[in-house]
């Protein structure tokens, strides 16, 4: 499950290099602790909807039943978060003033990283959680 919860970090760097390729501006040194920052921000929404779908397991769901459920109960506050979080940085990623020029590439790739990652976390994380519960249902088949 480790893997599925950070399967999110790579497409919130896509959603970073998107967001300076739309704003025109070029990766910096500030653009990459973004991007670390980054990386920790967007492991969030996965552990939510994992955390959730793992505590319906052992309630006596189903696998699929249970990340159907993930996905239903952690939808809103996912997103909420994600709408949050890019309203707090829109005012740096737009603002035009000399003092502020240094510091928004970093809000970009937050920004952009975060929306974009959830985003792909909402699709991508469900279906990796049924694959591996399929992978592991078979090598128990397998060694039974």
């Amino acid at each position: 499950q480790p893997l599925i919860i950070m399967i999110a970090i790579p497409f919130g760097i896509v959603g970073a290099v998107i967001g300076h390729l739309i704003m025109g501006y070029s990766l910096s040194i500030l653009s990459m602790f973004g991007v670390v920052a980054l990386s920790g921000i967007v492991v969030n929404d996965s552990l939510i909807l994992i955390d959730f779908a793992n505590r319906r397991r052992r309630a006596g769901m189903t696998p699929l039943e249970a990340i159907q459920a993930s996905g239903l109960h952690r939808f809103r506050p996912i997103i909420l978060t994600t709408l949050t979080t890019f309203g707090g940085l829109a005012p740096m990623i737009f603002e035009t003033s000399r003092q502020a020029r240094f510091l928004i590439p970093m809000a970009l790739s937050l920004g952009f990283g975060v929306v974009f990652a959830t985003m792909i976390t909402l699709i991508l994380v469900p279906s990796f959680y049924m694959t591996i519960e399929d992978i592991k249902r078979l090598l128990i088949k397998k060694w039974e």
